[in-house]
Order: C-alpha cells, then structure tokens, then sequence
C-alpha cells in the first residue's frame, strides 16, 4: 500500500439507539425526513418513500427518480417478508444496431465489456435504461402506506427548491463526473458553474447552491398528479422528448409499460436463522452462494480470527466464480455475471418503525450521475443502464431490447438466532456482496451490537484473485491473508472508497439502533423524534 494519509486518524460514529423508529442513510438529511414521517405517525414504508424523493434531490449523483432498484420488506403484523423489485429494463425501442463496437479493446469505466463507438453505452440518451424508481415508490405505496402520496414527496420539494448545498463532498462528486457532465447543456447547467466544479466558501456566513428549480416544478407535478404520469402523462411525454431530441430511444411506450413487481423474499437458512434477499437478477443469488459455504466452512468462535477471515474470501471467491459462468436475463436464466467489475454509484438505507416494521433499501442510477444526461424539461438526472448489458452479440447478457438490467445490490433483512432481526445493504458496486456478507456474519455468527459490527474490519473479495484488507486488520490477520491470496491493503476512506458503505438498523426486543459507514461523511442514523 502506497499512500501519504494519517497513521494516527481513527474515525468513528456511534449506534443510534431508542425505542423509537430508525432511518439509517448516507445522507442524514435524508435520514432526518424519513425519521420526521416515522414520528408523525408514518409506517416504515411511508418513510420509505419520504426519504427516496429526498434522496433523489439530496445527492443526484447516487439516485433519483431516473434510477432503478429494490427493497426487501417486513410486515411485523402478518410476520411476512417481501421483495419490490423496480430495477431498470432496456427500452422495447432500443435499436442494437446503435452500439456498434469500436474495435478499441476494453470499454472505459472498468468494464470488462468491448468498447462501443463513442461510449454511447457509457453515457448519454443512448445509454438510458427504462427507470423504475417512480414505479417501485407507487406499489411500496399502495401496499403499505399510511399517509398520502403528495404529503410525502412534500419533504424533498422542499430541499430542491432550497438548492443543492455545496460542500466539499458535493463538489468533490461533481469534480469526479465533470469531464462527461460538460457534454450535455442541461447537465453542466445543473452540476457546473462556468464549466467547472463548484466549491464551498470559505467565509462562515457564505454558502453555495446550485439551483434545482425544474427538478421542483417535476416533483410537485408528481405529487399532484401521482405516480403513473412519470410512465403515461404529460411527464412520461416530456422526459421521452427531451431524451429522443438528444438522440437517444427511449419512448413513451416504453415508459407505459414499465411496472414494479413483487416478488418473494429468496430465503436463505443461515445459523439458525434466517437472510431474505432479493432473488433473480440481483446479487441474491451470490449472496446464498456464499452463507451456504460459510455455514459449511465457518466455526464462530468468540470474534472473527485469521481462520474466518480465509474463509469469508474463500466463499466470496467462489460466489463470484459461479456467478461469472452464467449471467443475464435469458432464456429464463436469472445468474449474474461479469457485471460485478463495474464501479457504480448506489444508494442505500434502512429502516425500522416503532411496531417492528423493516425495509432494507438499494436505489441506483448505476454510474455516478449515471449517464450525465439531465432532461432539459423537467431536471431529471437519467440512469445509464445499458452500461450494464454486453454489447457482443448472442451471449446471455447481450443487449436486446426490453431486457432486464443486471444489478449489484444486495438488500437483506435477517432473523439470528437469537431472535434479533436486521436491515442491511451498502453502496459500492461489487463491493457491496462482501460488506453484506461479512456484517451479517459479524451478526448472526459472533453476537455483535451495530457498534461492533460496523467497526469491526472487513476485507474485499470481489476482484477476482486479489483480495484487498483493512489495514485495522490483527497482524495475525494480515499474515494469513497475505499468505493465502494476492493481498493488497487499503484505509477505510471517504474517496475513493475501497470497501462498500453499508447503512444498517437492528431491532432487538422493543429496541432498536442504527448505523452507517463510519468514512461516509453525510451518513447518519437518525432516530424518530
């Protein structure tokens, strides 16, 4: 490891611990609208939904109503797990012959894929996916909601008609997307000042804001109009324009017939009790793949040694080499593949009510700003998707119209042993399997409150031989490790993060906590009330 940073710096949060409900995100002021529905009486699912549209004006470069994802959900009453799966599809008008390849060698973005001409799949209207966000907030909604749609997307009309405040995380995550932002009027518009980066001031009293007024005026249209116009309005009409102006496919037809699904919860026996996550084109699968060698393998002791260490990289490993075998949305094929070199941009959160109510929720946009194209109209930040295909044609992932996009994200609520139930899931593109797996482990298999397990060290297995270790790590660790694979070391960092960053709440008895990455500088777990 070759770095310039503090060998002395120790960064810490605290669990939040109370009697009341619990919003565990990445941003807390995300975190803070989501506690506010909770404690004016809203169910988890209200706070769900609160605390997306948030989310999709807090940091655009995550998530919004462009992306797609999941959520798993717990239904204390009926004592029943769910999955709502709204996770982005291909257009039914995308045309293959648009992506043609380069010849280039390996696509940017660290993708395993050939290179298409122009990067059309990486960024721009070409590479827009059908979102899904909208759609999975309406059927979270008319399943479980207590409280009316419009008063729930209130909070984040809101926070968009303050503008976004710049700090040195916001114009560091712009300053990271610039060079593709600047490609697009309206994007550089929304995200640039004179070209560049914005920066914080120094003074204070002073403050920066980059104004969010379309996104505004899109948001109360929303609210007042209700979900479906995003699929079948004057909305679905105006965003279809905007991206077909600029060249790409992407129809009104295609949005009308996108809807969320429910799916059941893939149950995973795990020490006694028992991980639900998401099935079919998710990371559900791998994540099965390794408990069930864990379970096999792992012999919990009194906290994680040397040995688990091993075995946590030796499960991750060969999930990751059966996921790699068979991948895509084919033939009714539902394995993953290749799809977990690509770095991502994710969000993720969870939540717990006062009842006994849980979601564990992913959204994404997949790359950070996703495709960089913001609709001029109505201030949308769209989702590149299609990044997520493999252009050479015939294989199980190749791209075709109305395919389901492949994703890396992995909410998971659990039941231990011991009776306390958790929601979990992370940030981080590939690296989000690994962080799931191993503080579920720190969990279910070593008895460890959220305080622990947040802070307790992890490794990352998901780059094929190599594995990369916390240097926080017991040197006994280390050496086992470094004895075992290709072992590299890195620092738990806010940018560029080299391990996932997992929002995670616990609810044991009556009681319950919440945390979040530690290096994250925006997380938080904020408490109702």
């Amino acid at each position: 490891m070759s770095d310039q940073f503090s060998n002395a710096q120790h960064i810490r949060k605290s669990a939040t611990v109370s009697k009341g409900g619990i919003v565990a995100s990445q941003s807390r002021r995300a975190a803070e609208v989501g506690a506010a529905v909770l404690a004016a009486g809203g169910d988890c699912v209200d706070a769900v939904i609160a605390t997306t549209f948030a989310l999709g004006v807090l940091e655009p470069w995550m998530s919004g109503i462009g992306g797609g994802g999941a959520m798993v959900l717990y239904r204390a009453r009926e004592d029943r797990y769910e999955v709502i799966d709204y996770g982005m599809c291909a257009p039914n008008s995308l045309r293959v012959e648009d992506y043609p390849l380069s010849g280039d060698g390996a696509a940017s973005d660290i993708f395993p894929w050939p290179r298409v001409k122009d990067d059309r799949n990486l960024h721009g209207p070409v590479s827009i996916a059908v979102p899904g966000v909208v759609a999975g907030m309406e059927e979270a909604h008319r399943r479980h909601a207590k409280m009316p749609w419009q008063e729930l997307l209130g909070p984040g009309i809101k926070l968009a008609g303050e503008g976004l405040l710049v700090d040195w995380w916001t114009t560091l995550m712009i300053a990271s997307s610039a060079a593709d932002l600047r490609r697009y009027p309206a994007s550089a518009a929304a995200y640039l000042k004179d070209g560049l980066p914005p920066n914080a001031q120094w003074g204070i009293k002073s403050s920066v804001r980059l104004p969010q007024d379309r996104l505004k005026a899109t948001l109360s249209y929303l609210a007042a109009e209700g979900p479906r116009d995003f699929y079948q309005g004057d909305l679905a009409r105006s965003i279809a324009a905007d991206i077909q102006a600029a060249g790409g496919a992407l129809t009104v037809d295609d949005l009308a017939a996108f809807r969320a699904h429910g799916r059941e919860a893939l149950a995973i026996p795990y020490r006694g009790g028992n991980v639900y996550a998401t099935p079919e084109l998710t990371c559900g699968p791998t994540l099965a793949h390794t408990l069930r060698l864990l379970q096999q393998k792992l012999q919990p002791g009194n906290g994680p040694d040397a040995t688990a260490y091993m075995e946590y990289a030796l499960a991750l490993q060969s999930a990751y080499r059966e996921r790699l075998q068979d991948m895509g949305d084919a033939d009714g094929r539902r394995a993953l593949g290749a799809e977990h070199l690509a770095p991502a941009c994710t969000t993720h959160f969870s939540v717990v009510d006062r009842d006994g109510n849980m979601a564990a929720v992913t959204q994404t946009l997949l790359s950070t700003f996703g495709s960089k194209f913001v609709t001029p109209q109505s201030g949308v930040t769209m989702n590149n998707g299609i990044m997520w295909f493999d252009p050479t044609p015939g294989g199980p992932n190749a791209l075709a119209p109305g395919k389901r996009c492949l994703t890396n994200y992995t909410p998971v609520l659990a039941q231990a042993a011991d009776g306390r139930r958790l929601a979990l899931g992370a940030s981080g593109g590939r690296r989000i399997l690994p962080a799931v797996t191993q503080i579920l482990s720190f969990v279910m298999d070593y008895g460890m409150d959220l305080d622990a397990a947040i802070h307790t060290p992890r490794i990352d297995a998901s780059e094929g031989a190599i594995v990369i270790g916390d240097i926080r790590l017991q040197p006994a660790v280390r050496d086992a490790l470094r004895a075992g694979f290709d072992y590299e070391e890195a620092r738990v960092q806010t940018f560029p993060m080299k391990f996932a960053c997992p929002s995670v709440v616990l609810r044991d008895g009556d009681t319950n906590s919440g945390a979040t990455e530690s290096a994250q500088p925006w997380g938080d777990a904020v408490a109702e009330g």
